[in-house]
């Protein structure tokens, strides 16, 4: 999905003024392996998200674990996302100024500094807690008691993962009845996550077997005087048939941020819409018929191709070209005689299967600089488990 002239001229001047603040390195001090994004493709895909579920009347929560960092948030929502999805709670606490709006996806469990942590993040007043059992049903409100408030909690229910979440409607009034009845605790709503679909046969009858599933969960709730007012779901796989969920209000795609070799193999992306690689370089050629690369497990990450084949990923100039095998520090690339072959020294661009774990291994991001020769440098403020301050504070 492309944007027309006038709104890629807008995206362009929006991105060119926030990467402006952001740090900047020569070229010529980058070392590799490292990870490196083209903020207006990134743009462009956040644009392009924000107005395919317009289009469908769902609104976009983007989940920040894709990219762990507040300038990708901040251009998230300067294409129009409406609140944040985070995973941890050091999430929580570093996107909390970001967004009056945060859904806090992980059900939480008693543990003193949890509860503190939790407390703590609740206070800002704008969190969201999913919940799945009785017991963290207790412990989010024991964590409101202690900072003062009511907090708003949403019931996660089972679509077809069978990861998380509760599978029946009972169950789901139950907990949304504790929540809506408890002390420190108010029900808004459930959330679900079809990640059992990608791509296949006909993934349109599944999500329209995940919509029967939702319908019968929110008419049982509404039947029993808890309508919800938030149905969140959805995944990048899944993004184009968001729509077929009809109860659905919005949806927590993050992969489409950045796109990888996985979503393009659902055709949640194409190849004009890849806006992470990582920059590598060959190292060695002196076993016959491959190259070595420098990238290895602790920049690729070490998972499979959910699209059923093989490699750790595939080279963003030749997709035809994969990563055959890796280790720590190494990646190897297996050639075929006669075909191109990199030459020792020469960079290239791998766009790795998973672009949300490949992120997590990265100390930061560089960004393309359009007005010079170089790049400019994207905190990952969110990795990591430890709790976080603003430099501000």
């Amino acid at each position: 999905m492309k944007t027309d002239s006038l709104s890629d001229q807008r995206l362009a001047s929006t991105v060119t003024a926030m990467e402006r603040d952001l740090p900047r390195i020569p070229a010529n001090q980058v070392e590799t392996p490292v990870a490196v994004v083209d903020l207006r493709r990134a743009a462009t895909n956040a644009h392009n998200t924000v107005e395919r579920l317009a289009a469908h009347g769902l609104a976009w929560r983007p989940h920040v674990k894709t990219h762990k960092s507040r300038f990708m948030t901040r251009l998230q929502l300067a294409a129009g996302a409406r609140g944040l999805t985070v995973a941890t709670l050091r999430e929580a606490e570093v996107m909390a100024d970001l967004s009056h709006d945060l859904l806090l996806a992980h059900p939480p469990v008693p543990g003193r500094v949890r509860m503190e942590r939790l407390a703590g993040a609740l206070v800002a007043g704008n969190l969201t807690v999913a919940v799945d059992s009785p017991l963290s049903v207790r412990t989010l409100q024991a964590a409101a008691r202690e900072a003062g408030i009511t907090a708003p909690g949403a019931v996660e229910v089972d679509v077809g993962m069978g990861r998380a979440g509760v599978p029946t409607p009972e169950q789901a009034i139950r907990l949304a009845a504790d929540l809506s009845e408890g002390e420190g605790t108010s029900f808004r709503g459930i959330l679900f996550y079809p990640g059992h679909i990608r791509g296949g046969e006909d993934p349109e009858t599944e999500m329209r077997q995940v919509s029967a599933r939702v319908d019968r969960i929110v008419d049982a709730l509404t039947a029993a005087g808890l309508a919800p007012e938030m149905v969140s779901g959805g995944s990048t796989p899944t993004l184009h048939l968001s729509h077929l969920v009809e109860a659905a209000t919005e949806v927590r795609a993050g992969t489409c941020i950045f796109h990888d070799r996985d979503s393009v193999s659902t055709d949640a992306g194409g190849e004009e819409d890849l806006a992470y690689w990582i920059l590598s370089t060959v190292v060695s050629d002196a076993v016959p018929g491959q190259v070595v690369l420098d990238a290895g497990s602790k920049a690729l990450a070490k998972e499979a191709f959910r699209g059923g084949g093989p490699g750790f990923g595939r080279l963003l100039d030749h997709p035809g070209i994969l990563v055959d095998r890796l280790s720590e520090e190494h990646g190897i690339l297996e050639l075929e005689e006669g075909g191109w072959r990199p030459s020792l020294g020469q960079r290239v661009r791998i766009v790795p299967n998973h672009v949300c774990v490949s992120v997590n291994l990265q100390d930061q991001l560089l960004a393309v600089d359009q007005e010079g020769d170089g790049f400019r440098v994207i905190s990952l403020e969110a990795r990591g488990r430890l709790p976080w301050q603003s430099p501000s504070n």
